[in-house]
């Protein structure tokens, strides 16, 4: 790590703390040759492999977007897509995986955002999971709706309580 004010090749490491999400560590620095402190960001490199081959940093924003266009109309909130864009990445750091193609990155999309909104969840679906027919629709929302059903007949987690 060059010191940014007189570029010595070598700094010491004063302080180390986690980012608040857990997917950074900033680390206090001081130059040995001038003695000034300075910051740095590390982070996990994540790339992506595009469809055409080309590869790219991993970004929020671009899930954000690509969303955005499967729920316009739909009761979803900036803050909602930015949650989703988070739980995804989250999702795909946990693989370990530096590189990670960009299919699966729309398919790690489907499950919050099933959960989120599923008419958005259905126009994602289409595209990633190459709906062709009504067909396809059809299989898609009734999978949905068994969903629906074995959640509704599921035990619930709090009992009655009673009083003697």
């Amino acid at each position: 790590m060059f010191c940014p004010f007189c570029r010595h090749p070598d700094s010491r490491v004063i302080d180390s703390r986690t980012s608040d999400d857990g997917l950074s560590i900033r680390r206090r620095r001081q130059c040995p040759e001038c003695g000034r402190r300075f910051s740095t960001t590390e982070t996990a490199s994540l790339n992506i492999i595009k469809r055409s081959g080309v590869v790219e940093p991993f970004s929020r924003e671009k899930i954000v977007t690509g969303v955005r266009k499967a729920c316009q109309g739909r009761p979803v909130t900036d803050s909602d897509l930015a949650m989703l864009a988070q739980k995804v990445e989250e999702t795909i750091r946990q693989t370990g995986a530096s590189q990670i193609d960009a299919n699966d990155i729309g398919l790690a999309i489907l499950p919050p955002l099933r959960d989120l909104d599923e008419v958005a969840y259905l126009r994602f679906a289409s595209v990633y999971q190459g709906f062709s027919s009504l067909e396809d629709f059809e299989a898609a929302i009734t999978q949905l709706r068994r969903e629906h059903e074995s959640d509704e007949h599921a035990p619930t987690s709090a009992s009655p309580s009673t009083t003697d």
